[in-house]
């Protein structure tokens, strides 16, 4: 737990995302849910974090680090088998591409965070998804999967992504 930027990659990068995403001052955002892509080595597995149903997590790394690196030490379920973890925790096989087929099944609408997109815009009160990377840009595999999304700007500069979570999470409350 002392090491969330090392071996096994940019858990702090993940659990920053994972507040940003879920808690506020004095509670958890009950609309809202956050999907973690693992992709280093091995079976790729996704982690979601569902602000409506999550007990026992509280808003610091540590104790979302702790969530994430215990799941990874269970085996990964098949893909779309989302088995619960804990209170509002789940973890399944998969990859961003089986993440936007759920979606577009569920009429979730997928746009991508990139500093070369539209600006957000006025937004419907349909369900919508953002993904963004961690600390490192798309590959080119993951740019192709993404080609469909709407692509959306939060400004020129590129920012961090719980930074951009936190920006997202301010243009839709208002």
């Amino acid at each position: 737990m002392n090491d969330l930027t090392g071996g096994s990659g940019r858990v702090d990068v993940l659990a920053r995302a994972v507040n940003a995403a879920l808690f506020v001052s004095h509670g958890i955002r009950t609309d809202s849910s956050i999907t973690l892509h693992l992709m280093g080595g091995g079976t790729p597995r996704r982690v979601r974090f569902d602000g409506s149903s999550l007990r026992g997590v509280h808003p610091d790394e540590r104790s979302i680090s702790g969530h994430i690196r215990s799941i990874m030490k269970n085996p990964v379920p098949p893909i779309g088998a989302w088995q619960r973890a804990s209170a509002g925790i789940t973890h399944s096989g998969g990859s961003m591409e089986d993440t936007l087929r759920e979606w577009q099944s569920a009429g979730v609408t997928s746009c991508v965070l990139d500093a070369r997109g539209d600006g957000l815009g006025q937004l419907d009160d349909s369900p919508i998804g953002f993904v963004l990377s961690d600390h490192l840009p798309f590959t080119d595999d993951e740019n192709a999967v993404l080609d469909g999304c709407q692509k959306v700007s939060l400004g020129s500069d590129w920012l961090q992504g719980h930074v951009c979570i936190a920006i997202v999470h301010h243009l839709l409350d208002a």
